[in-house]
């Protein structure tokens, strides 16, 4: 553990302003490990629901993305007047080829009054994990009451993530798992032997979703796909659809679309990225921040098919790494890292070069 010391992770005492905490891939497992999986998810789904809570208080835009025919590059920032935050992200579907994760990604909590960064996270455990939390967080306002049965299409890097924030928030505890890679259904399965599941690894999708209340698609092909048509969807299922997250990436037949209850996190994003980009502009949605303060209803009755168009949005990151400063002095698990410049005089910046070149003289000055 570092042994700096810092009060309410805004500032380090102790340490010159150049001292930012960083909280690396290590240290980011150690405190998932630390605080426990499950006992994680639902702090940071409410941490999210907080947020959701004081949406009109954030800045509120689309992130910038940068596409290209192998994937994309994102910038997502918000601010909530006090707090700004940004993530930077990729999604390049055939780095696994290669060995490579999929998505990465690390993010910058900041002081809006002075600039100054109070943290800067790995973001790509900790991504997986935020967009779990979310994905629960709605499943608990949409799906039907008494749910105990997932199906999850797609078993790859967010799979067990999903089945842990659904355990945790929802009291999920049967699985029924299927891929088109029967090594990840097993991956899926074998990494979350012990937790409580009961599983079940299907041949099909269409076997996937039998008796599943609720089905997460979470497909990683950058492609339009039809991974569940409109057949498979019975009546009171909530779909939590995670994989369709840029354009031209789709995982729903339209139909589905057609006669859902569809509730998305910023519609202006949404639009552009989500399952309703195969929607016209001025198809009704509901913001999920609108059903978590009661401003509108999300489930109405056990029939209804509700429809969760999860993209992932700035707000959800922002509460990560808000929940994630927050641990730090508690769990010392960061390190310092010398990230600002901190002159002795902030009118001098080059003066730190000058005492670089010539350290003893400088301190033979000031003694």
């Amino acid at each position: 553990m570092n042994t700096m010391q810092i009060t309410t992770g805004r500032r380090v005492a102790g340490a010159g302003l150049n001292i930012v905490p960083f909280v690396s891939v290590d240290h980011m497992m150690k405190l998932v490990l630390a605080i426990g999986i499950e006992r994680f998810l639902k702090d940071l789904a409410g941490y999210i629901e907080e947020d959701f809570r004081r949406w009109d208080v954030f800045d509120k835009k689309p992130r910038i993305g940068a596409h290209s025919a192998e994937g994309v590059i994102e910038l997502m920032p918000t601010s909530d007047g006090e707090l700004y935050g940004f993530k930077y992200v990729n999604g390049h579907p055939k780095n696994t080829r290669a060995g490579r994760q999929t998505v990465t990604a690390f993010g910058v909590l900041s002081n809006l009054g002075n600039g100054y960064p109070m943290l800067l996270s790995e973001m790509t455990i900790l991504t997986a994990l935020r967009t779990a939390a979310t994905s629960a967080l709605a499943a608990r306002h949409l799906a039907r009451e008494g749910a105990d049965c997932m199906a999850i299409i797609g078993n790859g890097a967010q799979s067990e993530f999903q089945a842990l924030a659904f355990k945790a928030l929802l009291g999920i505890r049967k699985l029924r798992l299927f891929d088109l890679d029967a090594g990840a259904t097993r991956k899926c399965a074998r990494n979350l032997a012990g937790e409580g599941f009961e599983i079940v690894s299907c041949q099909s999708a269409q076997e996937a979703v039998l008796g599943a209340d609720i089905i997460t698609t979470v497909t990683a092909d950058k492609q339009r796909a039809t991974i569940v048509t409109d057949n498979m969807v019975g009546a009171g299922v909530h779909i939590n659809a995670v994989g369709g997250d840029s354009p031209g990436k789709t995982e729903l037949h339209r139909d589905i679309l057609a006669r859902a209850d569809i509730f998305v996190e910023y519609t202006p994003q949404t639009r552009i990225e989500g399952e309703i980009q195969q929607l016209a502009s001025d198809h009704p949605v509901t913001e999920l921040w609108q059903v978590i303060t009661g401003a509108a209803v999300g489930r109405r009755d056990r029939q209804q098919v509700t429809l969760f168009d999860s993209v992932g949005f700035a707000i959800e990151d922002f509460s990560a790494l808000r929940y994630i400063r927050d641990q730090l002095a508690r769990t010392g698990l960061y390190q310092g890292l010398d990230l600002l410049a901190d002159p002795d005089d902030p009118r001098d910046l080059f003066g730190m070069l000058v005492r670089a070149r010539n350290p003893a003289q400088h301190a033979a000055a000031r003694a």
